[in-house]
């Protein structure tokens, strides 16, 4: 879509505060054209001398009603109009932020948080100063240049207006040489905060990382160049915008020197009075504002254009998960992967933060089945790289699989909408986010109408409880950003107590236990024991490189470059002596070691 549908859409939709407005506009423009001839008709009265103190004084309260009219009818359409205008601001950000919120990872392993986060603010600022200044400076500069041109053609002396419009043609060639570079210095200067963004967001989210690594020369360095960069952008951009005022001036000067010439020719010809010149000149003045507006003008649309040009590909860009399915619910039974085959690379898939392309890979998952019943324990382990996390991505239709399905409950994932998906299950990753607010409202995220209560329980069974005690304030406790004030292990444990409270009936712990000691990690699995025997329908998947987390799943799957290698129980996977009991020996024997 186009700035100018994007507008234009809009208009129609608001048409009532933009009427209002262009009629109110009407009426400043007629208001200003009105005083150089009230003006122009006192001059010639007093020079004839037929003006009497009390006309004089009419004359006076008229040029002064007619100001104080402008100013309360500016007034009133400014804030009609930009009222309007803001709301096309939230309607954009509104959109932006339920397509970002639609995406799934494989998008945003493409994208920058810096880059997007100058979408939301400096972009779609420039569209809105579009649909509003830009508007509202095109009507009414036009208005006031018809007006003008009209009064001063037909009101006063035809001459002299031909004369002064001489010097306009070059002038707009002028503008139209400044308006083919403002695009681009535009294009660039937003392309240049986005940088400086990205760069400030990064640095401030890896502070520790730079302090640790002694980065902190290096970082401001490239943060000098790339204000330095912005700024020269903005700059080249602002000097383009400067142009457009010496263009006026120098067409209003030479306008009003050829008028002046005319004028004082015709007067002393007795062809014009002092009154009318004085009226014409006025009106020349008023000129001023058509001539800026109309590079006001230009500059805002050009902003625009660049502006929409960035956005509009993130509007339209395909959702890296389509939500086309139509059941709301997910009824209770097993859930079954069947030849489940998922390669990064294909369809869009990403992986590790970098862009998908077509380039050949090995497949992370190859003929992967798998069932769960409802109030089973299952248990994924294998070497780094082996699929485990990329086998929870699946599940959680993070990724499609391009050979193979998986059913819940008798029916496929993708007939269920996501939201159903969500709601029925819950994840901790191994990399747990916190949000910049209170422990308890962390725990909470998922159940905001939880009670002190049942947060509480919820940490006890992730056996954070204790923990939190031990804050200043208790489950009042601030976090800072992303849980930068808690330890990995009590960031991952919160993570954890969320979950739980969520009582979702599928619970995926992908390595979440990765940051706890082997003693906490033992409570809370008994917690996890406890809570199924409470809940026989409630299953669980607990992907874990540490075998003492799945020791006591009712079925343990040991992946290995995508592919199932070794299945059963923990007794039984002992017995086959493979990759799993050779680990659990080492594992074992290395606990041991540090007992010691």
């Amino acid at each position: 879509m186009s700035l100018s549908r994007l507008i234009g859409g809009f208009v129609r939709r608001h048409w009532q505060s933009y009427a209002s407005s262009a009629v109110m506009l009407v009426g400043v423009a007629i208001c200003t054209v009105l005083i150089p001839r009230k003006v122009g008709a006192l001059v010639d009265a007093l020079a004839n001398n037929r003006l009497g103190e009390q006309d004089l004084l009419l004359g006076i309260a008229q040029v002064l009603g007619l100001g104080v009219a402008i100013y309360v009818l500016r007034v009133c359409w400014r804030i009609r109009l930009y009222s309007a205008a803001y709301q096309l601001g939230v309607e954009l950000r509104t959109r932006l932020y339920a397509r970002l919120a639609a995406q799934g990872p494989a998008f945003y392993q493409r994208q920058r948080t810096g880059d997007l986060m100058a979408l939301a603010t400096n972009d779609i600022d420039a569209i809105e100063m579009a649909a509003g200044e830009a508007l509202l400076a095109a009507f009414d500069g036009t208005l006031t240049l018809v007006m003008v041109l009209g009064i001063m053609t037909l009101g006063v002396d035809w001459r002299l207006a031909l004369v002064a419009l001489l010097p306009f043609p070059l002038m707009g060639l002028a503008f139209w040489y400044i308006s083919t570079h403002i695009q681009k210095a535009e294009g660039d200067a937003l392309k240049g905060f986005s940088k400086l963004n990205d760069h400030v967001q990064e640095s401030l989210s890896g502070v520790r990382t730079l302090r640790a690594l002694g980065l902190e020369a290096r970082s401001s360095t490239q943060f000098g160049v790339l204000t330095a960069n912005a700024a020269e952008a903005s700059l080249t951009a602002q000097k383009w915008e400067a142009a457009y005022e010496p263009a006026v001036g120098l067409a209003l000067t030479a306008a009003t020197g050829l008028t002046l010439g005319l004028g004082g020719y015709l007067v002393w010809q007795n062809e014009l009075t002092v009154g009318a010149l004085t009226s014409f000149t006025m009106y020349l003045g008023q000129l001023i504002w058509p001539m800026f507006a109309a590079g006001w003008v230009v500059t805002l649309i050009e902003r625009g254009r660049a502006g929409m040009a960035r956005l509009q590909p993130l509007l339209e860009a395909p959702l890296s998960v389509e939500d086309a399915g139509t059941i709301d619910q997910v009824g209770q039974g097993p859930l079954v992967l069947e030849g489940v085959t998922f390669t990064y690379g294909v369809n869009g898939a990403g992986q590790d933060g970098a862009a998908a392309d077509d380039t050949a890979q090995a497949p992370a998952l190859s003929g992967v089945s798998v069932t769960l019943e409802p109030g089973q324990t299952l248990g994924l382990v294998g070497p780094t790289g082996s699929g485990k996390s990329t086998l929870l991505r699946v599940l959680l239709r993070q990724a499609t699989p391009q050979q193979g399905q998986v059913r819940w409950a008798g029916q496929p994932l993708d007939a269920y909408r996501l939201s159903a998906l969500r709601s029925a299950t819950s994840w901790v990753p191994q990399e747990s986010f916190l949000f910049s607010s209170t422990i308890a409202e962390n725990i909470a995220l998922a159940r905001p109408d939880a009670t002190r209560a049942e947060i509480e329980d919820a940490a006890r069974m992730a056996a954070i409880h204790d923990d939190i005690l031990r804050f200043p304030y208790g489950y009042d406790t601030p976090v800072g950003e992303k849980g930068i004030t808690l330890s990995g292990g009590q960031r991952q444990r919160v993570a954890i107590a969320r979950a739980l409270l969520a009582d979702n009936p599928l619970l995926l712990l992908d390595d979440a236990l990765s940051a706890v000691d082997t003693g906490t990690e033992t409570r809370i699995l008994e917690h996890l024991a406890e809570l199924r025997r409470a809940r026989p329908e409630r299953a669980a998947i607990i992907a874990s490189h540490r075998l003492s987390a799945v020791v006591g799943a009712d079925h343990i799957v040991v992946l290995r470059a995508g592919r199932v290698i070794e299945a059963g129980t923990h007794d039984e996977l002992l017995l086959l002596d493979g990759w799993y009991a050779s680990q659990w020996r080492y594992q074992q024997l290395e606990a041991s070691l540090d007992a010691t």
